[in-house]
């Protein structure tokens, strides 16, 4: 079955005239084969569709899983962030609250000691002395990093000053900074600059080899940057292609920057070579607050 034979006769040695025949051809075809094939191929042209049709319900749903997940993890890396924050702002408090005033308590009892028997222990005295001092400054040092109380107080740009100002006394940068922010912003949105001011400035301090820094932070329209920038060594740029691609290859403290970012839909900007490195990080303002006290009405 389903073989074409044909039966039939022709004479090529006879010439038409007029328009008579002069021979047939006849050909016979069995369809029986084709129908099969053709019934054959819709059936997988079917098949083909029906597997189609399920891998892409089945990516999708692994998509809308994956996409879950992911948001999920945002989520909690937000919660994470917001109550490290509060946690800092907790123990800051407790170190200036609690600690601060034993500390306090003990230079006074030192004072009295040191007026009674001071004549005949001068040098253990003088050793408790600034034994006591340091106490008292790095418990300060310690407190202001966690949560400076000026962040609260008056606001991102006099916190920011004073931080610098701190940072590069104790670090030896030479730091140039320059903040234009008329009025206060959120409070979440001052934290979260104050903070990758700090990482930017320690990641300068232990990397880069730079001896100064410039720092600009300012407002265009709704939309509040910051900029800090160095002048040392830069980053590899394997690793700086890892972070932009992958999100790898740094430290924690820029892959917590870009978390904090991400939560507010902010953005992050970084880029390096032989001349330093450049960090800027971009977000929009909402409800800005009062405008800037002064530093001295902040301390009252």
């Amino acid at each position: 079955m389903g073989a074409a034979f044909c039966l039939g006769s022709y004479r090529p040695n006879q010439k038409p005239k007029d328009g008579q025949i002069i021979g047939v051809v006849n050909f016979f075809n069995d369809l029986t084969e084709r129908k099969r094939q053709e019934a054959e191929r819709e059936h997988l042209l079917h098949e083909a569709e029906t597997r189609s049709a399920q891998l892409q319900e089945a990516r999708e749903e692994l998509e809308t899983k994956v996409e879950q997940r992911t948001m999920a993890v945002r989520n909690l890396s937000a919660r994470l962030i917001h109550v490290q924050d509060q946690e800092r702002r907790r123990i800051a408090r407790e170190l200036h609250d609690s600690v601060g005033q034993y500390l306090g308590a003990l230079g006074m009892s030192l004072t009295q000691l040191e007026t009674a028997t001071g004549s005949k222990f001068p040098e253990t005295l003088t050793e408790c002395r600034q034994l006591l001092d340091g106490c008292v400054n790095e418990t300060r040092t310690l407190s202001h990093l966690l949560h400076p109380p000026l962040l609260d107080g008056v606001g991102f740009a006099s916190a920011a000053t004073n931080y610098v100002q701190e940072f590069a006394r104790r670090s030896g940068i030479e730091i140039d900074i320059s903040v234009d922010l008329p009025n206060r912003l959120q409070a979440d949105t001052e934290i979260l600059l104050f903070r990758v001011l700090q990482e930017s400035l320690t990641n300068i301090h232990r990397h880069s080899g730079s001896s100064r820094a410039r720092v600009r932070a300012g407002i265009d329209g709704k939309e509040v940057s910051l900029e800090i920038r160095d002048y040392g060594q830069g980053i590899p740029q394997e690793v700086l292609e890892s972070f932009k691609t992958l999100g790898n290859g740094v430290g924690v403290g820029l892959a917590g920057i870009r978390e904090r970012l991400r939560e507010v839909d902010g953005k992050l900007d970084l880029s390096s070579s032989g001349d330093g490195t450049v960090l800027r990080v971009s977000l929009l303002v909402t409800n800005p607050r009062e405008p800037y006290r002064s530093f001295a009405a902040g301390l009252r």
